[in-house]
């Protein structure tokens, strides 16, 4: 097996560290003071990364993209995700790949102006009541004539305070199985401002300041069917074949932060000196040093060998789900045992350990949680047997 990163791949990889170190790392204390991501702030370090060839790299070259493969995709992702989130994923846009399900002329209202940087979209699945049970979603989208009615409420939608327009997944049917009834899911293409939808602010929270979620209200929506993604009761079969990859890109983000957690703990662990010598001389430090280490280089082969096999047709399920529950739960012991090495200075927002440290907390969460990541791993083990 070979480990060597490509000429190209090296290049994208250094072109994207530079590029957080010097226009994203610089910002972060503003982000981390305010709370919030400025617009004059966004659009010029958008325009950036635009010059830098940075922006909308996860889409195809067809459509204007970088055409990345799913591996670089992810050593790009890993590099941007040492920044905090408002700033990488807002100003270094990377529309949501199920967008290339559009056809038609919603490619011109929507893919390609995203791909460009005119138009932002955001996902809508999570309702107040139904979190990990995407089939429980109460939305629901009512044919009338050639149109659709759509009522009901979404929460934790990030970033819709910054987009133009939603991918909305909504029950459209209900079909019997052996379980009993189940939700037919559609997804819809709907904009900001369309009436009868409404984006109010959302939860206050721990984690990536900056980076806000919101509120989606649908009251009496009405949407033409030319605004369905894919085909009717099919939202689930875009979403599969589109969305596969985010739970490798939540690892990939987790390990870039955890990276820099343990660069800061080892620098620290030279520079701190007690009882006459570097606490990296205790064992009490470096143990956890080299535990720190194994740990994460763990979660970065997974994730690396998960990404190397999307791109080679292979993948399973529970090749991805082991590279995001590995990674991010490396993430909080990384973050936890570097503040722990730095003592109470950890703490102090003069370093960025204690963003780390709360920012960790939600990747456990979103995108599958942990228990929802288990559940994927030991269904591919039992199902074969039967189990």
């Amino acid at each position: 097996m070979h480990f060597a990163l490509t000429e190209e791949q090296q290049m994208i990889v250094d072109t994207t560290r530079a590029f957080v170190a010097n226009e994203l790392y610089p910002h972060e204390d503003e982000i981390e003071r305010t709370g919030k991501l400025r617009p004059e702030l966004r659009d010029e370090l958008k325009a950036k990364a635009m010059e830098a060839g940075l922006y909308a790299a996860n889409m195809p070259e067809e459509v204007g993209g970088a055409g990345l493969d799913t591996l670089t995709w992810i050593l790009y992702e890993k590099e941007l995700g040492r920044a905090n989130y408002a700033l990488h994923w807002t100003c270094v846009g990377r529309p949501s790949n199920i967008l290339m399900a559009c056809e038609d002329d919603q490619r011109e209202t929507y893919l390609l102006p995203a791909v460009r940087g005119e138009r932002a979209d955001c996902l809508a699945m999570t309702e107040p009541d139904y979190g990990s049970d995407l089939r429980g979603m109460k939305t629901f989208a009512k044919t009338d004539g050639d149109d659709f009615v759509i009522n009901g409420v979404k929460h934790f939608i990030s970033h819709a305070e910054e987009a133009d327009f939603v991918v909305l997944f909504a029950a459209t049917g209900e079909e019997e199985t052996s379980r009993g009834p189940k939700k037919l899911i559609t997804a819809f293409l709907v904009d900001v401002g369309h009436p009868g939808f409404t984006v109010r602010d959302g939860y206050a929270n721990v984690s990536h300041r900056g980076y806000n979620n919101s509120i989606l209200e649908f009251d009496n929506c009405r949407v033409p069917k030319t605004a369905i993604l894919g085909e009717l009761h099919k939202g689930f079969d875009v979403a599969n074949e589109w969305l596969g990859a985010t739970r490798l890109q939540v690892a990939a983000t987790s390990i870039a932060r955890a990276e820099r957690a343990l660069e800061h703990a080892v620098q620290w662990a030279v520079d701190r000196k007690q009882f006459g010598q570097q606490i990296g001389k205790f064992q009490g430090v470096s143990f956890k040093l080299a535990d720190m280490a194994m740990e994460l280089k763990a979660a970065e082969l997974l994730t690396l060998e998960a990404a190397w096999k999307f791109d080679q047709g292979t993948v399973t399920d529970g090749d991805m789900a082991m590279a995001k529950l590995k990674a991010t739960e490396m993430l909080a012991m990384v973050a936890d045992e570097a503040i722990q090495i730095h003592g109470g200075m950890g703490l102090m927002s003069e370093l960025p350990l204690e963003r780390i440290w709360r920012d960790a907390r939600v990747e456990r969460i979103w995108e599958g949680t942990s228990e929802i990541q288990r559940h994927i791993i030991s269904r591919g083990l039992l199902r074969p047997l039967g189990g």
